[in-house]
């Protein structure tokens, strides 16, 4: 019973600060978007003749003459309603338009989040286990120079190289789009699946450096534990040893980083689905940023952070099942 209750204190406690936090999200998303340079009315009416009434009634229509206290408490009072307004520039409610996009980001990002979890934990176990070896150097440098580089950048060079072409090299893959035309059924499912080759190795290469890295580093600090030699002196073959008790114990500090990039399956990743002009939740946020369209741009923070949020408080609750001491 202690344990339970120690369990519900620890889930309590990770509560609060999950809710705290999201108050934190709902007054930074209204006050960090207003400093953004810009005027969105200005924006939308660019290169339309426009008279100082008709753009007066736009900021009335916006409620963007209220005095800024005024706008807070509505927009929390929306918000806490599930209303996240209208956006300025597509004149749809955001709710719709996320729903819209979000499937393109979560078929994207959730593929590319699988993937790279995969092959980071399974290659991190092992450069750990061989650690020294030439190929623990060889996995950790490359994973090291990924890590290292910006995901735009590895977007541009992939479609130089891979989509454009470079000399005698023809180009293999789309340089961008989710489909290329109206097709259906399998062949649109193939369409896809060819879009995303080179959005979804930008993502890989740069997420599994990252698991790999955070794996290998828990797997070695775990290597010198007395119970392995334990384990060993039992008769467990080293696989064994490996899989059924090093590996446990390592993947606290991996769970969260795990937990974290299942967030961003939600937030997509908007640098690269600009590159790649994916229509996903990514490119809807770039777009809103560049007006800024106020009611689109705090819907899709608000969704990101609270997704993050919330992903970090699974990990939360879910530590104290892989081990009990953390809510003692």
């Amino acid at each position: 019973m202690s344990g339970v209750r120690a369990y519900l204190r620890h889930c309590g406690g990770k509560l609060g600060g999950a809710a705290v936090s999201l108050l934190a999200v709902l007054v930074t998303g209204f006050f960090l978007f207003r400093i953004i340079p810009g005027d969105p009315v200005k924006v939308l009416t660019h290169g339309t003749p426009t008279t100082a009434e008709e753009l007066a009634a736009l900021r009335r229509q916006f409620g963007l003459d209220l005095p800024l206290w005024r706008q807070f408490t509505e927009y929390c009072g929306n918000a806490l309603t599930g209303d996240l307004g209208m956006s300025y520039q597509f004149r749809a409610p955001v709710g719709e338009l996320i729903v819209q996009k979000l499937p393109a980001t979560l078929l994207l990002t959730g593929v590319a989040v699988v993937l790279y979890s995969a092959i980071g934990l399974w290659l991190g176990t092992r450069t750990a286990w061989r650690h020294g070896g030439a190929g623990d150097r060889l996995h950790t440098g490359v994973a090291l120079t990924l890590w290292s580089v910006p995901s735009f950048w590895l977007g541009l060079l992939l479609i130089v190289t891979l989509s454009v072409g470079v000399g005698p090299v023809p180009g293999l893959f789309p340089t961008g789009g989710m489909e290329s035309g109206d097709t259906g059924g399998l062949a649109r499912a193939v369409d896809v699946a060819h879009h995303m080759v080179l959005p979804v190795l930008t993502l890989v290469a740069v997420g599994y450096a990252q698991t790999l890295l955070v794996m290998r580093a828990s797997v070695l600090d775990e290597m010198g534990g007395d119970y392995l030699t334990t384990a060993r002196a039992k008769g467990l073959r080293d696989a064994s040893v490996r899989r059924r008790h090093a590996v446990p114990n390592a993947l606290l500090p991996t769970v969260t980083m795990i937990f974290i990039n299942l967030g961003h399956v939600a937030a997509g990743s908007i640098l690269v689905e600009t590159v790649f002009s994916w229509p996903g939740l990514g490119g809807l946020f770039y777009q809103a940023l560049r007006v800024p369209d106020l009611p689109l741009v705090q819907g899709l923070f608000m969704m990101f952070a609270g997704a993050m949020i919330l992903m970090n408080l699974l990990a939360d609750l879910l530590y104290p099942l892989l081990d009990p001491r953390v809510a003692r």
